[in-house]
């Protein structure tokens, strides 16, 4: 038998006990995203080169989303000053800055209490900056420099990747096929132990996984090593993974 009751009531009473509930917890009740708004996203590249038509192509064709391209500019993570940060629902990081600043490290850590989604691509991952709380908050580094791990690490591009589905119940990788991507292998970098594996590779010489996902405050965040180069970019696999990816960490 189905339980009667007016569905309108029931509806605002669902609505009153979760605000009581973020009430008792100490927090104030936010509405879910619309899952049907455009995606506020900012794109950070600088110290390293790629293909900029095929990178930034993957945003501009992407309908869900709207964004804007920054490049830092003075080797250090200098885009993260600007004064807009909370505008966006998305950073996406593309860039290899060598160091951050302390300011430049505050402004970074204040986007996970307001839950800013967080997608860290390929060479990202390179820890010129030496600041081990972004290794912590990524959930990985490809370590350099003096780092006692920089010994181990290595790449090669120009290969065919098989790449393989580890979590095939995750919204970023449910339904994707199993595929092979030419693009650049990473190995020897750091993986954190609070991270969750969504790709992994068969390559003999490649690290893994080649993607995860963790959270950090509020926020989500993804990391992606593959990314070097218009063949990878103009993947279809390639720009779902990054898409769904972009959604996921927007909680759409």
């Amino acid at each position: 038998m189905k339980p009667r009751g007016n569905p309108l009531v029931i509806t605002i009473c669902s609505l009153l006990l979760a605000v009581a509930v973020a009430a008792a917890d100490g927090r104030p009740a936010a509405p879910a995203p619309d899952a049907s708004a455009t995606i506020r996203t900012l794109v950070f590249t600088g110290g390293h080169g790629f293909h900029q038509p095929s990178f930034l192509g993957m945003f501009a064709s992407n309908p869900q989303l709207t964004f804007q391209h920054v490049e830092h500019t003075k080797g250090t993570a200098d885009g993260w000053e600007r004064a807009d940060l909370a505008a966006f629902d998305v950073i996406v990081l593309y860039d290899m800055p060598r160091s951050f600043s302390p300011a430049q490290q505050a402004r970074f850590r204040s986007v996970f209490p307001r839950g800013t989604g967080l997608v860290v691509l390929h060479h990202a991952l390179v820890g010129e900056h030496q600041w081990r709380e972004y290794e912590t908050i990524i959930g990985g580094i490809y370590p350099v420099g003096s780092d006692p791990g920089a010994a181990a690490v290595g790449y090669r591009h120009d290969l065919d990747i098989p790449v393989r589905i580890v979590d095939r119940t995750h919204p970023i990788t449910a339904g994707l096929p199993d595929f092979i991507v030419h693009d650049e292998i990473y190995w020897g970098y750091r993986v954190g132990g609070d991270v969750t594996p969504l790709l992994r590779t068969t390559h003999p010489d490649s690290g893994n996984p080649l993607a995860w996902c963790r959270e950090e405050g509020k926020s989500r965040i993804v990391y992606l090593q593959l990314g070097h180069g218009p063949a990878c970019m103009n993947d279809p696999n390639y720009r779902e993974l990054l898409a769904r990816s972009i959604r996921w960490v927007a909680r759409r």
